[in-house]
């Protein structure tokens, strides 16, 4: 994860914390629903090298740049500990080939990477209360915008997601959020008209921060 990224997530984060006062404020607790609205930078990691389709290196390695973009995320407790949350949002991220001398547009894409994932809150009562989680996300590839000759196709799938974040009450039903969130994907890039493909691990690190409200 890039610093200048967690660093920027983590200050927004202590500026909406900065606004909770001592006011009463509604916890955490079984029936009730959350909906987060967020900042979100997807940053993924790539840097994978592309080979031609029989296997021989080319000395170039896919890189992919990272994106912020508003994200929502809808949380259900079924206990006073145990939410499931369903993230949703997209980004535009921008594919490059480079090695020695080389770096070059390949393919600008929108990415839609939902994630579903099963969450312990600790201190539900609390006006400060981490969380972690763990889930799945799918990966969807769309209106994709091939750059400079390249006839990129890269497949859509499944990965897992990991995720850590905390919640700061303010007043009533509002609160602070900053999540952090590892998802583990890779995909087959593949140029059959360049004769050129590449296994991307994304494995993209995404950083929140925004206000939370139950109901």
């Amino acid at each position: 994860m890039k610093t200048t990224t967690a660093l920027l997530a983590v200050s927004l984060a202590l500026g909406l914390a900065s606004t909770a006062q001592a006011q009463d404020f509604q916890p955490k607790a079984a029936g009730v629903k959350m909906l987060n609205v967020r900042v979100t930078s997807v940053d993924p990691e790539a840097g994978d090298p592309i080979t031609t389709l029989s296997g021989a290196a080319t000395g170039l390695t896919a890189e992919v740049n990272a994106d912020v973009m508003p994200t929502i995320g809808l949380s259900y407790f079924f206990t006073d500990n145990i939410a499931v949350e369903v993230i949703a949002g997209t980004t535009k991220h921008t594919v490059k080939a480079q090695g020695p001398g080389t770096d070059v547009k390949v393919k600008e894409t929108w990415v839609l990477p939902p994630v579903v994932a099963l969450q312990y809150h600790f201190a539900p009562a609390g006006k400060v209360s981490p969380y972690v989680g763990a889930g799945v996300n799918y990966m969807l590839f769309y209106s994709g915008s091939d750059k400079n000759g390249f006839n990129l196709d890269i497949d859509d799938g499944f990965g897992v997601a990991l995720q850590a974040g905390v919640d700061i009450a303010t007043v009533g039903p509002w609160s602070a959020n900053l999540d952090v969130k590892k998802i583990y994907f890779e995909t087959d890039a593949t140029d059959t008209t360049n004769g050129l493909k590449s296994k991307v691990s994304l494995d993209p690190w995404v950083v929140s921060a925004g206000f939370g409200y139950k109901f």
